[in-house]
């Protein structure tokens, strides 16, 4: 039997999700330039002509993230140069490094040989070369809290010194000890853990996204709580249609950001700008359309799903981060 192409497996899977009959592109089509309606007619039970909101968002985030990492991967999980210059602050900040290295060991003339040349600003110089400098004092590239340690036994005898009520948590325990040993296995090559940092956060977004589907609808039914029409499951299928269109918005940004690079148009940038604003309004519309409610009602509401949307946003980007650095 012979094997099918990606090609022949992603238009299967194209034809699949379209029904064949135009029902994904007359689904796309109401979702764009009526917010709110689908999710309106679903409520309603007038489902037949329309893409189910799973199947379409399926399709939607499969395209979305395929395409994200393919436009993003060299730019965002680059492995930082050690053979591009210094900038004038790094090269401060690499002398501060040195100065405190001499003070502890002012018999290491490496030091002060580095010090001097990097005092020196018509010659550049590598970030290859700053390293050399430090020899087998090469600084830890994270650095958390006032005192950088070199090993986890270091900083488990540093602790041990300590008064029971002043030494750290379990969990600033853990994070230390993490960091120094990111800085022990890339000390040497800080760019491959800025690279393989990048590539977890970067693969750990599209869970990031679909763990705060079901919170932003939480915060929908939270919202209108009074209202006893909408079962959570409603308030589920509006985040659906909301974030099929944010994909697709998305899509559309990230085009305009590839062709900008090219044009380097300030009038592409503003585009851009005012696609992200017409990510609000959308909202802000979609909420008039499917709960039914007035302007001002809608408009207080829509500032504090807004915000608290944000704030969840927020606080799960920190928190995959923080998992990210932990699986490095």
């Amino acid at each position: 039997m012979p094997k099918e192409t990606f090609w022949h497996m992603f238009t299967h899977f194209f034809y699949d999700i379209t029904h064949f009959d135009g029902s994904f592109f007359h689904t796309i089509h109401h979702l764009i330039l009526k917010p709110g309606f689908l999710s309106k007619e679903y409520m309603g039970g007038r489902r037949v002509s329309y893409l189910h909101p799973i199947r379409m968002y399926v399709f939607t985030s499969a395209i979305f993230f395929l395409l994200f990492f393919n436009l993003f991967k060299n730019e965002k999980n680059a492995s930082l140069n050690l053979d591009t210059a210094l900038t004038l602050k790094e090269r401060q900040k690499t002398i501060e490094d040195l100065r405190a290295e001499f003070e502890a060991d002012t018999s290491n003339a490496l030091f002060l040989q580095g010090i001097k040349l990097l005092e020196d600003t018509t010659r550049p110089v590598t970030q290859k070369e700053a390293l050399v400098f430090f020899g087998t004092h090469t600084p830890n590239f994270i650095k958390l809290g006032g005192r950088d340690y070199k090993t986890t036994g270091e900083y488990d005898s540093a602790q041990n010194l300590l008064p029971a009520a002043q030494r750290d948590g379990w969990f600033v325990k853990r994070m230390i000890k993490k960091v120094i040993v990111i800085n022990e296995k890339y000390r040497d090559n800080p760019g491959e853990a800025f690279k393989k940092f990048g590539e977890s956060v970067l693969h750990k977004l599209p869970y990031m996204l679909f763990v705060s589907l079901p919170l932003f609808a939480l915060i929908l039914k939270l919202v209108y709580v009074r209202r006893k029409k909408y079962f959570y499951a409603d308030h589920g299928v509006f985040t659906i249609h909301l974030y099929v269109f944010t994909f697709l918005l998305l899509l559309l940004a990230f085009g305009l950001g590839e062709l900008d690079s090219l044009l380097h148009s300030n009038f592409i940038g503003m585009v851009i700008a005012l696609l992200f604003i017409g990510l609000f309004i959308y909202l802000f519309k979609a909420m008039r359309v499917f709960y039914q409610q007035g302007w001002g009602k809608t408009f207080i509401k829509f500032l504090i799903v807004a915000l608290v949307s944000l704030l969840m946003m927020m606080i799960l980007l920190i928190l995959f981060i923080f998992f990210s650095a932990f699986t490095l």
